[in-house]
Order: structure tokens, then C-alpha cells, then sequence
């Protein structure tokens, strides 16, 4: 077989596209997130076939936009912007270009330019009538997600990699879909499609930098998948994880429903037997206290490390206890455990009459 056969043969095509974006078919319009790397040329080209099969077949099909995030961090990527937008045009797909604006942080530049390109993509769609985001993640950068998070000492919920949807903030309460469908799919496979095709594609050099945890962590899978652990495996392991995430929460869900029903007074106070909280796995029960610290907290999401061990401090009380944890004070007394808005931090005044 000649090497030009070998790309074809594991270019993605027809079926298999279908099979991708399937379930897809009916909605008025997608935006694709095209950066012009290699996964994402491939997602603008294979979607740009799949609509095209979809029109022939059902006689309508999704409208497609292709949207470029110019984060304006590299001299280059105007040029980018402009080799995307000449591909879409032969591809016969509307493109647009929009800019990362304002001061850029001096440190967190990759999470704060991932928030940025989220937010304009949705507020893109938005504009355009349209409640999906497609992006190019692969079978790859899951194995990258479930290393980095495991690096990080992530609990369950991080081990599970990243979700095929989920929903993502466009502003005004406004909800957009951010959709995977490439995540089954390896960046080889993406790249041997662009070649059959003839498609030709830039990197971010910042995907080399290994001054980036992610870049570190790409250069070591050649010789963890030596050792059995290669990106099929650690995706298997975050659809396993996935898998027991569900049936953990649906346990959380129960054990609300018998100790704490519902509805929650939006401020609280949520309380429940102590006992009978004491009584419940160590998994379920700190899930339970962490819905709460947040429903009636106003600091946002639970610091895992923090709820293990206010936790830990609850279970081995022999005494009342109270504790202040993300706007919450949770306490331990009387047979009961209960949820509540910590009261107001004190001000502390200073000499000189500065608080």
C-alpha cells in the first residue's frame, strides 16, 4: 500500500462524519471555532462536507459560520486569520474574525485568552440566532485534560475529562452549547484528513512551549502509551469516571431528598440531623455539604481541598463546632448540622482611622 493510500484510509469521511455530528441536523446554524491549527482546519472541512451531504440528502441543512479568535498575542496571527478566512470562502462557508480586545493579563494568559475565545464564540453565536459552538477537541486533548487535572490532584468530577456538550455563558443569562464532536477522534486522524485533502494548516508556536504545563504533559504521552497508558486509555478511564461521577450524584440527589428536601430558602438556613449525615458515605455526604455551602455561600464554587477538610473536621467533632467556609457558616450542634450566609468580616481599623 502506497503512503498517500495509508492517509486516505484514515482521513475521516462520509459515515463516520455523519456519526460525528449526528443529532446535529435539524438546528438552524452552527459556528464552528476555527484557530487554523490542524484540528480546527479539519473540523471547518469536514463540517463543510457533512452540511454539504445533509443538504443533498435532506434538502436543508445547518448553516455553518466559521469564527476566528484573534487574541492578538502573536505577530502572526492576522496572517492566520486571513489563511482561515480564504480557506472558508473555498469552502463556501461564511467566516469571521473577532479580536481578544483590551489589557491582557501579565500572568494566566492561556486561561484567561481560553475565557475570552469561549465568551466571544458564544456572544458570536448569540448574534447570529444560533444556540451551538462547535470546537476541535480531540481524543488527544482529553488525554491531556485527564493527565493535567490528575497532575493537579483533581477529585472525581476533574477525572471524568471533558464533557461531549455542555452549556457556556454568552452574556444577559443568555446560554450557548459548546460541542465536541471531534473527541473521539485523534490529532492524526485530523491531520491525515487535511492531507487527503490537500488542506494545508499553521501551529500556535505556544503549543511547543514548554514553559506550559500542557506542552510538558504532550511531551511525556510517547512514553507513558510505551507503558499501556496512551490516549485511548486515559480516555477510557474519564468515560469510566464519568460513569461512577453519575451514579455519585444521583446517590447526592437521594440523600438530599431524605435529610434536606427541597426547595432550599435561597439564603438559608438548610439543616438536617447530624446523625443521619455522619451516616452517609464519606463521597456522598461531603458532595451534600458542598451543595449547600454553595447554594447559600456568595463566593462562588467550593475549594475541593477546603470542603475535605471542613469535612473531616465534622465528622471527628466531639463537640459544637463552627466553621466559615466560601460565605457560608456551617455548623455542628444540638443534633443538627446546619447551613448558613456567614455573617459580615469585621472591619478592622487601623491607626490613623484606615480600615
Amino acid at each position: 500500500m502506497s503512503k498517500s493510500a495509508g492517509i486516505a484510509d484514515q482521513a475521516v469521511r462520509g459515515e463516520e462524519a455523519s456519526a460525528l455530528f449526528s443529532g446535529l441536523e435539524g438546528l438552524r446554524g452552527l459556528v464552528l471555532a476555527v484557530s487554523g491549527g490542524s484540528d480546527s482546519t479539519a473540523l471547518l472541512v469536514i463540517a463543510a462536507r457533512w452540511a454539504k451531504a445533509v443538504k443533498k440528502e435532506l434538502k436543508r441543512a445547518p448553516e455553518l459560520i466559521a469564527v476566528t479568535i484573534d487574541h492578538g498575542l502573536r505577530p502572526e496571527s492576522a496572517r492566520e486569520a486571513a489563511a482561515i478566512k480564504r480557506l472558508a470562502r473555498r469552502l463556501k462557508v461564511p467566516h469571521r474574525t473577532l479580536r481578544w480586545r483590551g489589557k491582557k493579563p501579565k500572568s494566566g494568559v492561556q486561561e484567561a485568552a481560553r475565557r475570552a475565545r469561549y465568551l466571544l464564540l458564544a456572544q458570536a453565536a448569540a448574534r447570529a440566532g444560533y444556540e451551538h459552538v462547535l470546537t476541535a477537541h480531540t481524543l488527544d486533548d482529553q488525554a491531556e485534560t485527564v493527565l493535567f487535572r490528575l497532575a493537579r490532584g483533581s477529585g472525581l468530577t476533574g477525572l471524568t475529562g471533558m464533557a461531549h456538550a455542555l452549556p457556556i455563558p454568552a452574556g444577559e443569562d443568555t446560554a450557548i452549547f459548546l460541542v465536541r464532536p471531534l473527541l473521539r477522534i485523534s490529532k492524526a486522524r485530523l491531520v491525515a484528513t487535511l492531507k487527503a485533502a490537500g488542506v494545508r494548516h499553521s501551529e500556535d508556536p505556544s503549543n511547543r512551549d514548554p514553559r506550559y504545563a500542557r506542552t510538558r504533559l504532550r511531551a511525556m504521552m510517547t512514553e507513558l502509551a510505551r507503558e499501556g497508558l496512551d490516549a485511548q486509555g486515559l480516555a477510557r478511564l474519564a468515560a469510566r469516571m464519568r460513569r461512577a461521577e453519575a451514579t455519585i450524584e444521583f446517590a447526592v440527589a437521594a440523600a438530599q431528598a431524605a435529610l434536606a428536601p427541597g426547595p432550599w430558602p435561597q439564603r438559608g438556613p438548610i439543616a438536617c440531623d447530624a446523625v443521619q449525615f455522619g451516616g452517609l458515605p464519606a463521597e456522598v455526604g461531603m458532595r451534600l455539604l458542598g451543595r449547600a455551602i454553595v447554594h447559600v455561600g456568595d463566593e462562588g464554587p467550593v475549594e475541593l481541598g477546603k470542603l475535605e477538610t471542613l469535612y473531616e473536621a465534622l465528622r471527628q467533632a466531639r463537640a459544637p463546632l463552627r466553621r466559615t467556609l466560601a460565605g457560608a457558616l456551617v455548623s455542628l450542634g444540638g443534633g443538627q448540622l446546619t447551613v448558613e450566609p456567614a455573617p459580615p468580616r469585621r472591619r478592622v481599623i487601623h491607626r490613623g482611622g484606615k480600615s
